[in-house]
């Protein structure tokens, strides 16, 4: 009578070594998570990181409503006159002053109010601000005399207010970047449902 002897199985190379149980997710994001005041901060960030355009936007309307208010009174801008003589040579004395401020602040106006309010106002709203901001800085050129010191390259008092004109220029280089960019993404997407619809 033969005996039979059972020989032990061997697993199959190619079979991985049996995986750990997996870990409760919610126990590591509790070890994840910063407490205290780094855990705020975190937050802080990350709500500013996610409404960062929207931040940016808004800021740059309420400076240039805030401006174009101010040009509606008398003498209550102190640019108003640097305005009012860039924009004379401009237009080459052709329009009365006080019809070129009260243009310049409905300009200004409408510029802040189409930042803060975004939407379908947005990219007009850009395109009057870049065509505004070269007017702006034309002034370095149409008044030298009060842009630049005498014998100096340095700007004058006016003339630092005009340069400093170049932050949000790049504030609004950003937003215009995402809201142009937004917009041929989104006019890409229906010629990619088009072709697999037809395929």
């Amino acid at each position: 009578m033969r005996s039979h002897t059972a020989e032990p199985s061997l697993a199959p190379t190619g079979s991985s070594a049996p995986e750990p149980p997996p870990r409760k997710a919610g126990f590591a994001r509790e070890r994840a998570a910063p407490a205290g005041p780094r855990a705020a901060l975190q937050r802080l960030a990350d709500h500013v990181n996610t409404r960062a355009l929207v931040l940016l936007r808004a800021t740059v309307g309420i400076v240039f409503l805030g401006f174009g208010l101010l040009k509606l009174f008398p003498s209550a801008s102190p640019a108003e006159q640097l305005a009012v003589d860039a924009a004379t040579k401009m237009t080459l004395g052709l329009v009365p002053e006080t019809v070129l401020l009260l243009s310049l602040a409905a300009l200004e106006t409408a510029i802040g109010i189409g930042l803060i309010a975004g939407g379908r106002l947005l990219r007009p709203t850009l395109v009057a601000f870049f065509l505004h901001m070269g007017g702006v800085f034309s002034t370095l050129l149409l008044l030298p005399d009060a842009m630049w010191q005498p014998h100096s390259p340095a700007p004058t008092m006016e003339g630092q207010y005009v340069v400093k004109n170049v932050v949000l220029v790049a504030v609004c280089l950003v937003v215009a970047a995402d809201a142009w960019g937004s917009g041929s993404r989104s006019s890409r997407r229906p010629d990619r449902t088009d072709r697999t619809t037809s395929d």
